[in-house]
């Protein structure tokens, strides 16, 4: 059997790659390999926009994200957290840029799709937090990972990230990670359960494939409400989330004059 191939209507500054093969859609963070793989307001809008065209692509079976760069996300764009309070002190403008990280890890969750987050390099801060909201993630045994937050003077606020990673890891575990800021590598996180498996970077694409192949084969209706049955389970644990706060959370704190102090490091 002949593979189709063909993109969905591309953002309109392109920010991510997009490719469908069959019912399988390949989504990749910086296509272009730029340097500082971060994710950036012009990614989340995008990845928005392509998740909600997915509510009219039942076609669409499987979800896959990676990234062209040399890491997979170094977190999310500090600088446009410090631009957006410059041109609002309120920090009305900040917030709504958390928000749509919120948004955007929901979708993530949410969609009908079964979606597998393909890791490698570096995995940090918000780039740990998005790949947390994808039903399968496989990581090269190469990757490292950190929750560096707290470690730059901010909370653990983005996308409504600390309930998923509770409930995916244990709240012990997370607790130590995210106080600490250590890195810890993939072997760990499959450990902990952030990863599903690890492998060579040079044979992620045949995990990605393994999984893929008898996903697409499954009836539709029942992957979908297995996925459903299994967020609804999940989210059971987080009946107290507080996420809706973080987008005020971490405008409070960047909006505080900072106390002088050593340098933090990524």
């Amino acid at each position: 059997m002949t593979k189709t191939r063909r993109t969905l209507a591309e953002p309109a500054r392109g920010e991510i790659g997009v490719e469908q093969d069959g019912p399988v859609l390949h989504v990749r963070l910086n296509p272009w390999e730029q340097q500082d793989d971060v994710l950036d307001v012009v990614a989340l809008d995008n990845l928005l926009h392509l998740l909600d065209e997915l509510h009219e692509r039942p076609d669409i079976r499987v979800l896959t994200l990676s990234s062209m760069g040399a890491d997979f996300c170094l977190g999310s764009d500090r600088n446009e957290y410090q631009d957006a309070l410059a041109a609002d002190p309120t920090g009305a403008g900040l917030r709504r840029i958390a928000d749509k990280a919120h948004r955007l890890c929901q979708a993530l969750e949410n969609t009908h799709a079964v979606t597998i987050a393909r890791l490698h390099g570096a995995v940090i801060g918000a780039g740990l937090a998005l790949a947390s909201f994808c039903d399968l993630r496989v990581g090269a045994d190469t990757s490292r990972y950190r929750m560096p937050e707290v470690g730059i003077g901010l909370p653990p606020a983005w996308g409504g990230a600390m309930g998923r990673l509770v409930s995916e890891a244990g709240a012990a575990r997370i607790r130590e990670l995210m106080l600490t800021c250590d890195v810890f590598d993939a072997a760990t996180a499959h450990r902990l359960g952030l990863l599903h498996k690890t492998a060579p970077p040079d044979q992620l694409d045949e995990v990605v494939t393994a999984w893929t192949r008898p996903l697409v084969r499954r009836s539709p209706e029942a992957l979908v409400l297995t996925k459903r049955m299994l967020a609804g389970y999940a989210k059971a644990d987080r009946t107290a989330d507080v996420s809706l706060l973080d987008s005020h959370l971490l405008a409070a704190t960047l909006n505080q004059p900072r106390v002088p102090g050593p340098a933090a490091v990524r």
